[in-house]
């Protein structure tokens, strides 16, 4: 048996001597048969305390040697030296057993160095549980806790009376670990992974977008005939808040109300025949109606799920089949947690819930918040098909598939039909501050452009393309192919008599001659703009809602000229 060993406190070496004799006590036919070889290494021999311990061993040693020693033979040769490589590699490679009981080891490289020497001998490791070799070596070692001197001495008994089969399983485990994960293998994993994490971060810089140029998007805008605006509502045209933390803001963020600045510009773009504003919003209904009421544009509240002009009623974009049975359950967990952080709040809407701690202590809350959602995927929703969405200060849950980009094609194919459109539309202009599972509203006109272009969207605006890429309003032939280029769209249809209550989708309602196109951007003619986030999936970006408001007064002033 061998210990090679630093001669430090957490080595291990007592607990190692004291097991050993242990063994020997219990195991009388083992005592001429075996012998342990320890290297103490000796280290910082002008401290007392290592000095001391340098004592507590020999002191060991010589009693268990005077106690099972004969004329011929000592049960323990202790060397208080080093060895030099080609011996050290010698008596590994021809040793049986070795011990390691480290109290605690960052690695404890012995272990490696054994079985890389055991090519032939296939000898056993006792490795500690508190080594950090434990990780990769444990599958073929025998694992032990060194301040329990039964079980190593146990151990040393199992190792030696090993069969040979078992011996070589543990080996070729550990040797064809050590063989593989060298330091060379390290290195150039650690550098590729390096080149992986630069590459990363390039990728994310480069999906930063730039600043919207916004003399273009006003100059497009003057030289368009049909226009779209689709505005975010929350944290992009509404009133900010003076003092962010006072109590007084909290009751003001919850009431949300349309920016003051904003009131007259917007009545400019509404009652401009070119062009249709839509408010796309997160909020529900009374919230929308109570700010945009007077106003002559289109509404979609809760992520799209309900939609009106503010000349008709409200209409519903939601599946018939929509399980809102986990609403309850929800609800519970979202009171239980905003009673127990202050200054929470949480929305009951009809497609959803939200938990908003913005105005609570930021750390608190997002402790809070990580407990809620362990709350949830254990219990509520669990087995329910629900999307948790995660705001920077909030906790939103909604039902799979409701999300704002996936209402688009409803809300665009009921714009269309209810209007009118003798033209296609040729200029949209979408902004918000949407949360990242909202933003495939920003993505759902790419498809519709040249590929070069949208590759180059993000870093120059292109030339106008010569053939508008549309979207045909027919349906798919009745092989059930559309090109690449067509997105159909659909309609609502109000429900009556014996087809039940609500509204339903229906196709083909849309009052652009049959074959022509309901979208013709013209190249670039497409603006989605971020406000507030550094990571978008939008093309630009916009600072805040000031930069929003500047914006739109001189849209409104353009539709003047």
């Amino acid at each position: 048996m061998l210990g090679v060993d630093r001669l430090d406190m957490i080595k291990g070496i007592p607990q190692k001597i004291l097991a050993f004799e242990k063994f020997l006590e219990e195991n009388p036919n083992w005592r001429d048969k075996v012998v342990l070889l320890q290297i103490a290494v000796p280290t910082r021999t002008d401290v007392p305390e290592y000095q001391k311990l340098t004592s507590q061993v020999h002191e060991i040693v010589g009693r268990i040697n005077g106690k099972f020693g004969t004329l011929t033979a000592v049960p323990i040769h202790h060397l208080d030296r080093s060895l030099d490589f080609h011996a050290l590699c010698a008596l590994y490679a021809v040793t049986d057993v070795a011990l390691v009981t480290s109290l605690r080891d960052g690695m404890n490289l012995v272990s490696y160095e054994f079985v890389a020497c055991q090519a032939s001998k296939k000898g056993v490791l006792i490795l500690s549980e508190f080594a950090g070799a434990a990780q990769s070596l444990g599958a073929g070692a025998i694992l032990v806790n060194p301040w329990n001197i039964t079980e190593v001495a146990n151990s040393i008994g199992y190792a030696l009376n090993m069969p040979p089969d078992e011996r070589e399983k543990r080996h070729l485990h550990n040797f064809m670990h050590v063989t593989t994960h060298t330091s060379q293998e390290w290195a150039e994993t650690f550098v590729s992974e390096l080149n992986d994490t630069i590459l990363e971060a390039q990728l994310r810089t480069k999906q930063v977008p730039p600043l919207l140029p916004v003399e273009i998007a006003i100059n497009r805008y003057i030289q368009s005939n049909n226009r779209l605006l689709i505005l975010g509502f929350n944290a992009t045209i509404t009133e900010p808040a003076d003092n962010p933390g006072s109590r007084g803001d909290q009751i003001k963020e919850m009431e949300l109300k349309l920016h003051p600045d904003l009131k007259e510009p917007l009545k400019m773009l509404c009652d401009d025949p070119k062009t249709t504003v839509f408010i796309l919003s997160g909020s529900d209904r009374s919230v929308l109606d109570d700010n945009f009421g007077e106003y002559d544009l289109w509404l979609a509240a809760e992520n799209g799920m309900f939609l009106r002009c503010t000349k008709g009623e409200w209409m519903t974009t939601m599946p018939e089949n929509l399980n809102m049975d986990w609403v309850d359950s929800v609800k519970h967990v979202f009171e239980y947690f905003t009673e127990r952080t202050p200054r929470s709040h949480f929305e009951l809407r009809e497609t959803s819930l939200v938990w908003n701690y913005k105005y609570a202590d930021f750390e608190f809350g997002r402790l809070q918040a990580r407990d809620m959602l362990q709350h949830l995927w254990t219990g509520p929703i669990s087995n329910a098909s629900l999307d948790v969405v995660q705001g920077g200060r909030s906790v939103e849950v909604r039902a799979v598939g409701v999300t704002k980009g996936a209402a688009i094609d409803r809300i665009l194919g009921e714009i269309v039909h209810y209007k009118g459109m003798k033209e296609p539309i040729d200029y949209v202009l979408c902004i918000g501050h949407f949360l990242g599972k909202d933003e495939d509203v920003y993505t759902f006109f790419e498809p519709e452009l040249p590929s070069e272009t949208t590759l180059a969207a993000r870093t120059k605006l292109a030339e106008p393309a010569t053939s508008a890429t549309k979207v045909s309003t027919n349906k798919c032939g009745s092989k059930g192919s559309c090109s690449k280029n067509q997105r159909p769209l659909s309609s609502l249809v109000k429900r009556t008599g014996n087809e039940g209550n609500g509204w339903q989708c229906t196709h083909g309602q849309i009052s652009l001659q049959e074959g022509s196109s309901v979208l013709d951007l013209n190249g670039d003619n497409y603006f989605s703009c971020a406000v507030g986030r550094k990571r978008s999936k939008a093309r630009y970006l916009l600072g805040s809602s000031d930069d929003v408001v500047t914006l739109l007064k001189d849209l409104a002033k353009s539709s003047l000229s």
